[in-house]
């Protein structure tokens, strides 16, 4: 489920990447103290081999107003993470010869545009047409509410078909709820206790279960967004997402599905290799994402204040997770420190130096910035003695000035270089700069 705009996914680096049964880990504790104690991350990481975790901490907490710190039992909600779980228990169900990949979902939604053309394969890759129900500007009225199975197939049934069914592959949540209502025709249960018999319990993941109430006496955590200080989030109920969403866990549990998953301790390798087969970028619940010359295979997750990503390396037998429950900072960063680490391959730790400004230092920058390479328009303003950046159809931020003519966002990972004498601003992000010129 993803209600933010910025995401993180992992960055393919240009280096060659070394590999060590070593990790330091003071190293990267006081990377991630470092990110605590700046207001930038708050969460969890962890890294295993071999089915083993050889690193696993947790900073800030999992719930400010009590101050009860977050520890790495500490459970947290993994967003889209859950895609992978449900995907793994359709292709166990399919095992099972419960259902078919092949076939049509006009038996479980008769109502939905297509039915009798749409997979559930289709489904599991996100080719279905299926318009998605959370990019609707209605979902933030009724997210927080619980939901029938019929209120929630009504819901994505008003929403109508994208485009022709197995024509291109489009992300939409609405395509694993769905997953989820199947499986409970499929076996007769409620998702909840499909997901613990068959998932939970054979692979002992003591501090993974179905989302109810966040329950911080039962080591569950708070999210929080950050508006000059840390600000609880709302809550999702868990009854809206269902299997695109629903999941809480930690790193290390994460990890030992992850290497349970892929050696075959609850699907057969051919069922992997059907999860892991990309079409148009997307597999079965599963995303490749590179890191140097390896390769793994995971997901991404965002829901209220929860950020994460999960991933194993087959070739190197390796996992690892990172959640985060308070984020002021690009978490893709954080990922490749965690990764950096793991692999022994050198990081930086921040500083995060700022410099101030006075308002009127301000105005040699402002003005709208456009280049014929960058698809949008940025226009700087500012708030007092800060410079704040929009670009066309995004949500305005505000900038730190951390040199001469430099300001940063480090939420999204963004750097804007200004050359007032030119009128120009360079733009750099995600290993890409882009020179804009002021209108």
């Amino acid at each position: 489920m993803i209600r933010i705009i910025l995401t993180a996914i992992i960055s393919l680096l240009s280096v060659q990447l070394g590999f060590s049964q070593a990790i330091d880990k003071e190293k990267l504790d006081s990377y991630l103290e470092t990110l605590e104690a700046n207001d930038k991350f708050m969460g969890s990481v962890a890294a295993a081999r071999d089915g083993k975790v050889i690193y696993a901490k947790a900073t800030g907490y999992a719930d400010i107003e009590s101050k009860t710190k977050a520890t790495t039992e500490t459970k947290y909600r993994v967003g889209s993470i859950s895609k992978t779980f449900t995907a793994t228990l359709i292709l166990k169900a399919v095992e099972e010869k419960r259902f078919s990949l092949n076939q049509t979902i006009e038996k479980y939604f008769p109502g939905i545009k297509h039915a009798n053309k749409i997979t559930v394969s289709n489904l599991l890759n996100h080719r279905s047409g299926i318009h998605n129900f959370t990019n609707d500007e209605a979902y933030l009225e009724y997210y927080t509410v619980p939901k029938t199975e019929a209120e929630m197939v009504a819901i994505i049934a008003s929403g109508g078909s994208d485009f022709k069914p197995d024509s291109k592959a489009e992300y939409s949540n609405s395509n694993y709820v769905l997953l989820s209502y199947i499986l409970q025709d499929a076996y007769g249960k409620p998702f909840e206790e499909i997901f613990e018999k068959e998932i939970v319990q054979p692979l002992n993941l003591k501090n993974t279960r179905f989302a109810g109430r966040i329950d911080i006496s039962n080591n569950d955590c708070n999210s929080y967004n950050y508006d000059g200080k840390w600000v609880k989030d709302a809550e999702t109920d868990m009854s809206v997402p269902m299997g695109a969403g629903s999941v809480i866990s930690t790193p290390s549990d994460l990890c030992l599905f992850a290497t349970a998953l892929f050696t075959g301790k609850i699907i057969s390798e051919e069922s992997l290799k059907i999860m892991m087969t990309l079409e148009d970028n997307y597999g079965m619940g599963l995303f490749s994402m590179p890191f140097g010359d390896k390769t793994s295979y995971g997901h991404t997750g965002a829901i209220d204040g929860f950020s994460s990503v999960f991933g194993y390396f087959p070739d190197e037998k390796v996992a690892f997770a990172n959640i985060s429950n308070a984020n002021n900072y690009n978490q893709n960063n954080v990922t490749l420190a965690l990764l950096s680490a793991t692999f022994n391959e050198p990081y930086d730790i921040p500083t995060f130096e700022t410099i101030e400004l006075s308002s009127e230092d301000l105005d040699q920058y402002l003005g709208t910035y456009s280049s014929s390479s960058f698809p949008m328009d940025v226009v700087i303003t500012k708030s007092g003695n800060r410079l704040v950046a929009q670009a066309s159809g995004q949500s305005s931020f505000e900038l730190n000035a951390t040199a001469k003519d430099v300001f940063s966002f480090d939420k999204a990972g963004i750097v804007l270089e200004f050359n007032p004498a030119e009128q120009t601003m360079t733009l750099k992000q995600g290993g890409g700069s882009y020179v804009l010129k002021s209108k």
